[in-house]
């Protein structure tokens, strides 16, 4: 009788484990979905609808996909507000310095959000508006 208490707090835990990982299919879909924002500097409107169509597509087929999917857009919109802005403060040199800010910010969020999403984590980008 000892031993099956013993097994069955580790069985709980494994259960609770597996729920919380998502599966390798998930987790290699959702860091494809955040890298594939880079197709935007091979064509620019690739950068934007790549990332919708894949969201779209597999968030019902891989539930675990539409997080990452509302987190990739979010931050796509927001970066295009945010460069329309800088773009506009030009004119008043402020935007010189946030162009450069922008464009580090534009590489260095998708690859933490492809690399946390292949470890199962959803990544929310810093400074994101909330549209979805």
């Amino acid at each position: 009788m000892e031993h099956d208490e013993v097994d069955e707090p580790g069985k709980a835990f494994e259960e609770h484990e597996a729920l919380q990982l998502p599966d390798k299919q998930t987790r290699f879909w959702a860091m494809l979905l955040h890298f594939s924002v880079f197709l935007g500097y091979v064509l620019p409107i690739a950068g934007l609808i790549a990332p919708i169509l894949i969201w779209q597509i597999k968030k019902d087929q891989l539930p675990g996909i539409d997080v990452h999917g509302k987190n990739v857009v979010n931050f796509l919109l927001s970066f295009l507000i945010y460069s329309v802005i800088a773009l506009a403060l030009c004119f008043i040199l402020v935007g010189f310095l946030l162009l450069p800010v922008l464009a580090v910010a534009g590489i260095i969020c998708p690859i933490i959000g492809g690399i946390k999403a292949n470890d199962g984590e959803a990544w929310t980008y810093p400074m994101t508006i909330k549209f979805f």
